[in-house]
């Protein structure tokens, strides 16, 4: 009947979204789950409602495994307007603070980027989801409350200068988990003495995953059922980083269950993806103390 609700159905796999600007992470992925259809769904980390590109969205007992996307590298593209600060940091937010912007130079600007590269610390931005006595920071900031944050240990294994004008530069930034772009921009925007805010933010990769191979809603929404199914990538896509052990019949029945094992020749130590070679893909183990592999995120009916 036109108008009802879809049946949703169980549907496993991970989707590459091109996410849109505009739109929360939350929203694109509600919309995603609606057109395949699937009982359950989440992403592997949310990006801004300006920023656009690569979000990664589980379906089904694909869900289990996103946790071990957070920890993952990102890679981004950012564009910075230079000579204002905004509240949020973004031009979303309402500018707070205004200066002339320096002349700028390849070599100037060069100088200035080294001093961001590598190992350092960053105080997250009150407009954040971390939490604060139970509330997530951005709902205090849109009521003008400020606390204090702790500074947090981050990385920029790369930050190359793509362009610029004699307002704007544009960058690749490829960061560490935990890395805020809008506060990377605002301290480069103090760096230069002028002050500085995320004009636009595009992420182009998570861990392993590319941009390239995302689709957008847009085109998601035009495909048939089975089109969509077909761009589905298998569960273990998300931990295809991780050592594989393969199961005999006997091991993946004890796995299953949940009861540790022993495995001839398996990896020491750490998380290790888990193969029956019937079944596929079973889910997640981790080396235990006595060299045995104990059963963590195991999949339902792999």
């Amino acid at each position: 009947m036109s108008g009802s609700r879809p049946e949703f159905r169980a549907i496993n796999g991970v989707f590459l979204l091109d996410k849109s600007s505009g739109y929360s992470s939350n929203a694109s992925l509600q919309k995603a789950r609606r057109l395949f259809r699937a009982r359950k769904a989440g992403h592997t980390g949310s990006l801004d409602p300006l920023a656009s590109g690569l979000l990664p969205i589980c379906l089904g007992e694909a869900t289990k495994l996103s946790s071990y996307w957070l920890n993952a590298d990102k890679r981004y593209q950012v564009r910075i307007r230079l000579g204002a600060e905004t509240d949020s940091a973004d031009s979303e937010g309402t500018i707070t603070v205004t200066r002339p912007v320096p002349a700028l130079t390849a070599s100037g600007l060069a100088a200035v980027l080294d001093g961001f590269r590598g190992a350092g610390v960053q105080v997250p931005p009150m407009y954040s989801a971390l939490k604060h006595q139970g509330q997530r920071l951005y709902n205090l900031a849109r009521q003008g409350i400020e606390v204090e944050r702790q500074a947090r240990p981050i990385a920029i294994y790369a930050l190359r200068l793509l362009g610029f004008d004699a307002t704007s530069l544009v960058l690749d930034v490829h960061c560490s988990k935990g890395t805020y772009i809008r506060t990377l921009a605002e301290d480069i925007g103090r760096v230069l003495g002028c002050g500085g805010h995320v004009e636009m933010l595009r992420r182009t990769a998570l861990g392993a995953l590319d941009v390239g191979a995302a689709c957008t809603m847009d085109r998601l929404a035009a495909l048939t059922e089975e089109g969509r199914e077909a761009l589905l990538l298998p569960i273990d896509t998300l931990v295809a980083h991780l050592p594989a052990v393969e199961l005999n019949e006997e091991m993946s029945i004890q796995a299953s269950h949940g009861n540790p094992l022993f495995v001839p020749q398996a990896p020491v130590q750490g998380c290790v993806r888990l193969y029956g070679r019937l079944a596929g893909f079973l889910g997640l183990g981790e080396v235990l103390e006595d060299g045995r592999i104990g059963p963590r995120r195991m999949l339902r009916n792999p």
